[in-house]
């Protein structure tokens, strides 16, 4: 058996999976050995397991065995294994370590490197893998590496003839399921004469 994993945030008394054993008799069922933790619990004569305490998503997956042994007579029984598997939620969203930065940039300066951004995730997998982006209009003028979050300007600017302050809204964005999660930086970029 290898049923639907589970939300690592499953209450107890989740159903897992349903045993079931042919044979003439009435059988009674028994988890014998695999689930040590004692995360689950087998009715003896229906054959459902369900979850009995909370799940620690380190200790997964679970693979343990499940007896179905004839009511009247202990020496006639069967067993099978169950795998179960446990989902990682995506409980963190990313996080910059300070959400204003401020940057200077002197006027006339070719297409270059302005910053290097980095925002963490204390999830693990595809729930902590961060790609980054520009939000806000002044998208134009800069760019961003999305993997390596390091923010470019693309071309030179004029102290006299332009703004001298841009504000460019970064983000974070993790892989999660189920559902993406971002953190948000915003660069002050002052260009200098």
């Amino acid at each position: 058996y290898h049923p639907a994993p589970l939300s690592e945030k499953a209450p107890t008394d989740t159903f897992v999976v349903e045993i079931s054993a042919l044979y003439k008799l009435p059988v009674n069922y028994s988890i014998t050995s695999g689930d040590e933790k004692g995360y689950f619990i087998i009715h003896s004569s229906n054959g459902i397991v369900r979850t009995r305490k909370n799940l620690e998503l380190e200790d997964f997956p679970v693979n343990f065995k499940v007896r179905a042994t004839d009511s009247s007579n202990a020496a006639i029984f069967n067993e099978v294994e169950v795998k179960v598997e446990v989902i990682d939620e995506n409980d963190f969203p990313p996080v910059f370590p300070s959400s204003l930065l401020e940057e200077t940039l002197p006027e006339n300066s070719p297409a270059t490197q302005i910053v290097q951004l980095k925002a963490q995730d204390n999830d693990t997998g595809r729930n902590g893998f961060l790609m980054y982006g520009i939000l806000n209009g002044d998208g134009l003028k800069f760019r961003i590496n999305e993997t390596t979050g390091i923010l470019y300007s693309t071309a030179s600017f004029d102290y006299e003839e332009e703004p001298t302050e841009y504000q460019v809204v970064v983000y974070a964005e993790d892989d999660g399921i189920p559902e993406k999660k971002r953190g948000y930086c915003t660069v002050v970029i002052k260009i200098t004469d």
